[in-house]
């Protein structure tokens, strides 16, 4: 199989997607020319390597929340496509020795992608194939193409408990109606609704999400992107992660037990 596959649906929304991590790159609704998705011009396509942009997979460790590699191995391991048809891709993924060596556990993983129209659905689902419960923290991590960080609002937070992770993992509260991107913002929101509006000038995208507990949202602002060797200088103007996310409350799976979330974005 090719490193990436590419989806033509019939009403002309396409998409694309590595094997490595099952990483979706681009994603085109119909009447649009632009990739909706935000992929640095200095991405890495390096085996081992997290790509800098489109969706990544994180599991079976978000973040630095526990002892594996940051964000886990999903996102740089090899996926192998399952099916395919001109809308639909679904790859699948399970543990090995490289696997097992980090994390003692057997599972398989399938990353479902559907495009049809301004919708495009991206579902995770992980089986435990072992005969011991496991847990874990996930999520499908992101990054939205923007115009103008300076000018987006996140909808649908207000009265939301969050961990403020630039501001020394503090928990807060928020109070506004419209979350505005100022400086670096790493926020974990907490029960967070189904459905929220990223409005980026005059577009707005719904971002509805199922399965997922919570949402993380993410800028590095100015300086810290600077640390980004796969960032370009003012690449930090053009996205923005909208994240969702389990993490309060890890996930636990029984011995054949399933999980399933997914997030589905609607222009």
């Amino acid at each position: 199989m090719s490193d990436r596959i590419q989806l033509h649906a019939d009403d002309g929304a396409m998409a694309e997607i590595h094997a490595r991590g099952a990483h979706l790159t681009h994603w085109q609704p119909v009447g649009e020319r632009d990739n909706r998705l935000f992929v640095s011009d200095k991405a890495i396509y390096a085996a081992g390597v997290p790509i800098r942009g489109g969706v990544p997979v994180i599991f079976p460790q978000f973040a630095g929340e526990g002892p594996l590699p940051k964000h886990g191995f999903a996102r740089t391991a090899q996926w192998q496509l399952r099916t395919q048809s001109r809308d639909h891709a679904v790859f699948e993924w399970g543990d090995d020795a490289t696997t097992r060596a980090l994390w003692p556990h057997a599972f398989a993983a399938h990353l479902s992608l559907t495009i049809g129209g301004t919708a495009l659905t991206v579902a995770l689902e992980i089986t435990n194939t072992g005969d011991r419960p496991f847990r874990f923290t996930t999520a499908l991590h992101t990054y939205l193409t923007v115009q103008d960080i300076a000018a987006v609002q996140v909808l649908g937070l207000q009265e939301l408990h969050y961990r403020d992770t630039a501001n020394g993992g503090r928990m807060a509260y928020e109070l506004a109606p419209a979350l505005h991107i100022v400086g670096e913002v790493d926020r974990n929101y907490f029960a967070t609704p189904p459905a929220l509006v990223l409005q980026d000038g005059s577009r707005a995208l719904r971002i509805e999400q199922s399965g997922f507990a919570d949402t993380v949202v993410w800028n590095p602002g100015a300086v810290a992107s600077a640390s980004f060797k796969d960032l370009a200088p003012y690449d930090y103007r053009r996205f923005l992660c909208i994240e969702a996310a389990n993490i309060a409350k890890p996930l636990e799976l029984a011995a054949g037990a399933q999980w399933r979330g997914s997030q589905r974005l609607i222009a």
